[in-house]
């Protein structure tokens, strides 16, 4: 009987350290700041931070990000890639074409919280990544902008990242000549601004 015990021990054991190293997967649904718009894509933020990740085991990004993608079209294909994936933490980059293009804020909201819903469905965390679009919109429509992601992100109890573009947004050298996306140089700041927001969600799914 004391074998038996004994053995069953050291198999709960080594269960616990497979399940312990396998690696999160996360999932990043983002528009042309986290697809690489005009820069190399392997030098693009989500790539740095999936290496970054790789070297401690802690992660593997999925990066399903496209160039121009609405809140609407992140919904859309948001099913389809819960389903293939089934990810532990998703990071919800999305928002910023929807204010660039003046779409109904109440509609983006909704669309945000739609994904939020879904992704909390299957079990996985949510990371909200926080964006703000330029003052010529208008005072009313760029805060209102603004405050969306920091609202969902207390409704919901979920991580936020306060501001992707925190510490490039006012550097016209770290901006591209379109005066939207970031360049090859903001890449690793803006893995600054997401790695430690990333780094307590795992510790935390991690520690439960």
């Amino acid at each position: 009987m004391t074998f038996v015990r004994i053995f069953c021990w050291l198999f709960l054991i080594s269960i616990a350290q497979i399940a312990q190293a396998k690696p999160a997967t996360v999932l990043v649904m983002g528009d042309s700041l986290s697809a690489g718009y005009g820069i190399n894509v392997d030098k693009g933020w989500v790539n740095l931070l999936r290496q970054e990740e790789a070297k401690s085991n802690s992660a593997t990004l999925i990066n399903a990000s496209v160039s121009g993608e609405t809140t609407s079209g992140g919904l859309s294909r948001l099913p389809a890639l819960l389903k293939a994936h089934h990810p532990d933490i998703v990071i919800l980059e999305l928002g910023g074409n929807d204010g660039l293009r003046g779409q109904p804020l109440k509609m983006m909201q909704d669309n945000l919280q739609a994904m939020i819903d879904a992704s909390k469905a299957i079990g996985a965390k949510i990371i909200l990544v926080g964006m703000q679009i330029p003052t010529n919109y208008g005072p009313r429509y760029t805060r209102q902008f603004r405050e969306i992601f920091p609202t969902l992100a207390e409704k919901n109890n979920i991580a936020l990242v306060p501001f992707l573009l925190e510490g490039i947004a006012t550097h016209s050298e770290l901006i591209q000549n379109d005066q939207i996306h970031p360049t090859e140089e903001a890449q690793p700041i803006m893995v600054n601004n997401v790695k430690p927001v990333l780094e307590k969600v795992l510790k935390e799914s991690n520690s439960r």
